[in-house]
């Protein structure tokens, strides 16, 4: 797992080290890790949150109110994620496009990317694989409008403060859960292009100078462990992103 300093942070979000932590000690709205010499520490889950306290105020809610709000908002999408799963299965089973993106739409603007893609998206896909009464191309269109939001998400990052990096699959051939994770990232304060394509064998040589996440869906083998630390050593700027 990464981590990043306080300034690596303020950088990357566009926010400056002292609201940061403000944020941490008044408000209790942080809770990095420290090093031994006493140093904050930021993972990519605490970026994400970063991003949603920021939303948060720039729709007008006051900063004390905020730890309220996010506590709330993850409570609520656990206590319904049954129910938004059987609300998602019905529109995909009526074949209603529009309905079906305004739900996504709604969803990706109320709740946090990770309790989206992890309690509703993931689970509701899995069905579709399951389900009898619904045809390949009902989870085809499932997936269509899920790689359309996913899209606009990455297009609306970049107009923020950030980092560019490339997504690219390593011997995985789900597309769409791909894009899911680029939109993931995006809320985690990075610019995101994707290489659409699975590739068996990845080659960070032909992008000099670029960050590049690798993404697999599960964990890594031993061979791509030792890939992993061969392209480091080599001193590529190359991170294993496990969603």
């Amino acid at each position: 797992m990464a981590f990043y300093s306080i300034g690596d942070v303020a950088e990357r979000c566009g926010i400056n080290p002292v609201t940061l932590r403000a944020w941490q000690r008044r408000y209790e709205l942080l809770k990095p890790k420290r090093t031994e010499g006493g140093h904050r520490q930021f993972d990519e889950e605490d970026i994400q949150r970063i991003e949603e306290i920021k939303r948060w105020i720039e729709s007008g809610v006051s900063v004390g109110k905020v730890k309220a709000l996010l506590e709330e908002n993850e409570v609520n999408l656990q206590d319904g994620s049954a129910s938004r799963q059987e609300e998602m299965m019905s529109i995909i089973r009526q074949a209603r496009p529009a309905k079906l993106r305004a739900v996504i739409t709604e969803l990706g603007r109320k709740h946090p990317v990770e309790a989206v893609i992890d309690q509703i998206i993931l689970p509701v896909r899995q069905r579709l694989d399951l389900d009898l009464m619904t045809a390949h191309s009902m989870k085809s269109l499932f997936d269509g409008a899920l790689i359309d939001y996913a899209s606009s998400c990455l297009a609306a990052s970049r107009k923020k403060a950030g980092r560019d990096t490339l997504l690219l699959s390593w011997a995985n051939d789900d597309r769409t859960h791909l894009w899911l994770e680029a939109w993931r990232l995006s809320q985690r304060s990075w610019h995101v292009d994707v290489l659409s394509e699975p590739l068996q064998s990845p080659r960070p040589e032909l992008f000099p100078g670029q960050h590049i996440f690798l993404w697999t869906g599960s964990a890594l083998t031993a061979n791509q462990q030792e890939q992993m630390s061969h392209w480091l050593a080599q001193g590529y700027d190359v991170s294993f992103h496990a969603g």
